[in-house]
């Protein structure tokens, strides 16, 4: 070899005596070489430091030992949400045991989200795609099907079948939870301040408030960015009307917290003159004042399982049935209480 030049596996092949096929065998402990064909090839690997690169994974078809997982999500708004963090580290818990890599990426919309798994399938670079908030009539599972991925999605419902299969949680029943809930304490008019309206658990817990009103109970969807300047501002707005409502019910707990210091500024006593709650629980929810009432969900759990229903795949070669992931409770704190009388 000429000084400075990379070792590929068709040099690694050629030194051996061997196929590069034979190569890959050797370097993925699969039969098909003796013993002794094994050693010779190992042996030349480490006298030559080598090391496999994407493209090479690529040419013999080895894995690439490595899961990739996209977010659209601003990077500012991840990093401050508690769901997140606990979840990419149950993931990485589950995938380090196996030790697989963890390729994260933040993308802008669903539409670079799909061009990155398409990159990162036509070059090899991951094994399997972890996916998150679903749509209705979400078009990344016909891509990943066209890609010939082996994918999860974590999910409100478990996927039909043939589809990507979920790692998923009721949305719908943690929001009847949460919902009767405030409810049983007397409140008929409640504020749902949510994520994006096309995101399935969106649709999932505004149906449930809504088909509320029979039983006389007011509800109101605002859909947002999920960032604390928009929660701020649309509780804001809520606070300031005619006709206030008693609860507002938050789809994270950073838009939770941001809604609770509107309040306060705004001389509203929580939950005296309203009562404030959250989808997703926290250290901070639990710490601040008054502690923020929640729906207490093991996410670390989550991002465990998820991550070993797509292992599984890989393994496997095929898509495996939908799992459900651990059941929200909810966690009654300060902030919740009957309305006062006349609200």
């Amino acid at each position: 070899m000429s000084p400075g030049k990379r070792v590929t596996i068709a040099d690694i092949a050629r030194m051996a005596g061997v196929s590069p096929g034979a190569v890959s065998f050797a370097l993925n402990g699969r039969p098909g070489v003796s013993d002794e064909t094994r050693q010779r090839i190992l042996s030349i690997v480490e006298e030559n430091q080598w090391q496999p690169s994407s493209a090479a994974r690529a040419l013999v078809g080895a894995r690439a030992n490595t899961v990739g997982f996209a977010l659209a999500r601003p990077a500012r708004s991840l990093g401050s949400e508690a769901f997140f963090t606990d979840l990419i580290a149950g993931i990485e818990s589950r995938l380090s045991a196996s030790k697989v890599s963890l390729q994260l990426r933040l993308v802008s919309d669903i539409a670079e989200e799909m061009e990155v798994h398409r990159q990162w399938r036509s070059s090899n670079q991951v094994d399997g795609i972890i996916l998150i908030d679903p749509r209705d009539d979400d078009p990344r599972g016909d891509r990943i099907t066209a890609l010939d991925a082996r994918a999860v999605m974590i999910g409100s419902k478990p996927s039909p079948e043939g589809a990507v299969p979920s790692v998923w949680i009721a949305d719908d029943e943690v929001a009847e939870t949460l919902f009767s809930y405030l409810a049983a304490l007397g409140h008929t008019r409640i504020a749902y301040v949510a994520g994006p309206a096309e995101l399935e658990h969106t649709r999932l817990r505004a149906e449930v408030l809504r088909g509320m009103e029979s039983d006389g109970i007011f509800g109101e969807v605002i859909t947002t960015d999920f960032s604390p300047a928009r929660a701020s501002s649309v509780t804001r707005a809520q606070l300031s009307g005619r006709l206030r409502p008693t609860a507002i019910v938050y789809d994270n707990d950073v838009m939770a917290v941001a809604g609770l210091r509107v309040a306060q500024e705004m001389g509203r006593a929580v939950p005296r003159d309203v009562s404030i709650a959250s989808f997703d629980d926290s250290v901070i929810a639990g710490l601040i004042n008054p502690s923020i009432t929640a729906m207490t969900r093991d996410t670390f759990e989550l991002g465990e399982q998820a991550a070993t229903l797509l292992l599984e795949q890989i393994i496997a070669g095929a898509n495996l049935p939908s799992a459900q992931g651990p059941t929200p409770t909810l966690t009654a704190r300060e902030s919740t209480a009957p309305p006062a009388s006349g609200s």
